[in-house]
């Protein structure tokens, strides 16, 4: 058992914490920002929670981090009250928030100077995911670190993979998020058409899943889009929050990506359709025209 801190008590923090409390068995302190969900889990999880990101951190072995952007990050972390102001030597800061890669070598860089160190660890699988604790985690870092951190990042994971140096794991959450635009863009496009051509979009998705054209979003999302429901799953505002940081990183490393700029630029459409919170899928409904 391990003396953990997690920061972050959003959508995903709160199950993966709750996570290592009872899967990893760990004894976990929480923060968040807004003091009553910290609370809640504390209450639910048999755990502790901290005033400041700090006072979770102070003695902690691990100290985890999921929260919303760059910004947010380097708040808990190297602001005031930021948890490597207490950590202690050997202690290892791992984040999950999907962030730059930037921030990340930040991080690193920081954590080394306090005589702790980092792992960058962005995750995918979404709510769901978290919930049922079976994420895909994507790190970077040292890999003697990395081996210590595995086994305590298990408790909320099915895949975790060390992807290369500090940075690594978010540039791989990149790519995740540059593949599933232009696989939701497309489903949209093929049930937009299917029901145009007055075609029974459930016979079409139960035969053409099987084939090439089958994927994680056709199996998982095709019967919401076809409801038009989508008020669930992973935001219209964190996907292009996500899109951002890639189409960033592409211009630093001149990468071309015509069609993930194309698919952020329909997001915004989506947004201004009112569907901030709507899950990714509701690019259908930008095509539907039903909102």
């Amino acid at each position: 058992m391990a003396k953990v801190a997690f920061i972050g008590m959003g959508v995903m923090g709160y199950p993966m914490a709750g996570h290592l409390k009872v899967k990893g068995g760990h004894d976990v302190t929480v923060y968040n920002r807004t003091v009553a969900k910290a609370e809640a889990w504390a209450k639910q999880f048999d755990g502790k929670f901290a005033p400041t990101p700090a006072e979770a951190a102070k003695d902690a072995d691990f100290v985890f981090t999921c929260v919303g952007n760059d910004d947010d990050l380097r708040s808990v972390t190297t602001g005031e009250n930021g948890v490597l102001s207490t950590m202690k030597a050997g202690a290892i800061l791992i984040d999950n928030t999907t962030a730059s890669a930037e921030v990340a070598r930040e991080l690193y860089a920081a954590a080394k100077e306090k005589g702790a160190d980092f792992i960058d660890a962005p995750v995918s699988g979404g709510q769901a995911g978290a919930e049922n604790g079976v994420l895909t985690v994507m790190c970077g870092g040292d890999e003697a670190v990395f081996e210590k951190a595995r086994p305590v990042i298990d408790a909320y994971a099915r895949m975790v993979g060390l992807m290369g140096s500090v940075g690594a794991g978010q540039l791989t959450k990149m790519i995740n998020q540059i593949c599933i635009a232009g696989i939701v863009q497309g489903l949209a496009e093929g049930i937009h058409f299917g029901k145009q051509a007055g075609l029974d979009i459930e016979k079409v998705v139960e035969v053409i899943s099987k084939g090439a054209a089958g994927s994680w979003q056709m199996e998982n999302r095709h019967k919401t889009m076809n409801a038009g429901k989508y008020d669930f799953g992973f935001a219209v505002d964190w996907m292009r929050k996500d899109l951002g940081i890639v189409l960033a990183e592409a211009r630093q490393n001149q990468a071309k990506l015509p069609l993930t700029a194309l698919v952020d630029q329909f997001y915004g459409d989506v947004q201004a359709m009112g569907g901030n919170r709507w899950d990714t899928s509701s690019l259908l409904a930008r095509l539907d025209k039903k909102y």
